[in-house]
């Protein structure tokens, strides 16, 4: 099931199926901003990553001496989420643990993703409540992807990501799904940053964060573009697929990141993870805005 929500401006489309956005268009100049999930590319538009993001070291983590398995980015994009409220320009939905998730992350939660358009954009919501009368432990982010080119008559290398602030970030390279601490270095985000395939032969790009940040994708040849803006993130991450090389980039903030090459396993030494007391609430959000 989809529902939809607008504007005057505005029309976007969410799948109750991980309460995940599936279109996202200006009416005035009838583009589509959100990646189709075609299936020989991709199958996703925009996925919720949760309760982890990124990968683990061989797809487990262990919690009071018991070990899980969890794989990439967790289920929450996954599972049907219920639609707790609809008005025209917004929608809210919330998941909940169930018997199955227990099973792979211990802990009792309710996670509520809200979508509400207004101006040239849509903010996106998250809210994380810990049920548990115990610390629970959690990463999220989100993973939308956008068509480049965003017109026909474009290519994809027409096209540009630019940081703002435009400044240097640290580089968290991977190695084989993991982050290799040992070998980062300052990214070059003080300048904008050309796209082609083979930026993302080594996977995503991923740098970490403070503060309020934008990333653009435009184009000169172009007036339309697409921005994600967030400040309450530690790590965005730049990525498309390699070496296929698929018509859309995906820019991701994350509160989170995947383990470690050097990790534990522990959840709670997790880099990135984030620790919510009992019966408290976690609220962060990141706005795209389309032109």
């Amino acid at each position: 099931m989809a529902v939809t929500i607008e504007t005057d401006h505005l029309k976007a489309v969410l799948n109750e199926k991980g309460a995940e956005l599936a279109s996202l268009k200006r009416k005035d100049a009838d583009i589509e901003y959100i990646w189709q999930a075609d299936p020989n590319y991709w199958k996703r538009h925009a996925p919720v990553l949760f309760p982890i993001v990124g990968s683990l070291k061989d797809n487990t983590y262990v919690y009071k001496d018991k070990s899980y398995r969890l794989s990439q980015h967790g289920f929450a994009r996954d599972m049907v989420f219920e639609v707790i409220e609809q008005r025209e320009d917004s929608a809210s939905f919330r998941l909940k643990n169930t018997e199955e998730t227990k099973k792979v992350y211990p802990f009792d939660f309710e996670l509520i993703i809200g979508y509400s358009l207004g101006g040239d954009g849509l903010t996106v919501n998250y809210q994380v409540k810990n049920t548990t009368d115990e610390e629970m432990y959690f990463s999220i982010g989100g993973h939308p992807a956008f068509n480049v080119p965003l017109e026909d008559h474009l290519s994809f290398t027409d096209y540009f990501v630019d940081p703002s602030p435009m400044k240097s970030r640290i580089n968290l390279p991977l190695k084989d799904g993991l982050i290799d601490l040992q070998q980062r270095t300052l990214g070059q985000t003080n300048t904008s940053i050309a796209l082609n395939h083979e930026l993302f032969k080594n996977d995503a790009l991923i740098y970490e964060t403070k503060g309020l940040n934008a990333f653009t994708i435009r184009s000169e040849k172009s007036p339309h573009s697409v921005t994600l803006t967030f400040k309450d993130f530690s790590y965005v991450g730049i990525w498309s697929t390699y070496p296929t090389q698929s018509p859309f980039v995906c820019l991701e903030p994350w509160v989170g990141i995947a383990d470690t090459t050097e990790t534990s396993g522990d959840l709670t030494e997790k880099v990135g993870i984030q620790k919510l007391a009992a019966n408290d609430t976690f609220h962060t959000k990141y706005a795209i805005v389309v032109k």
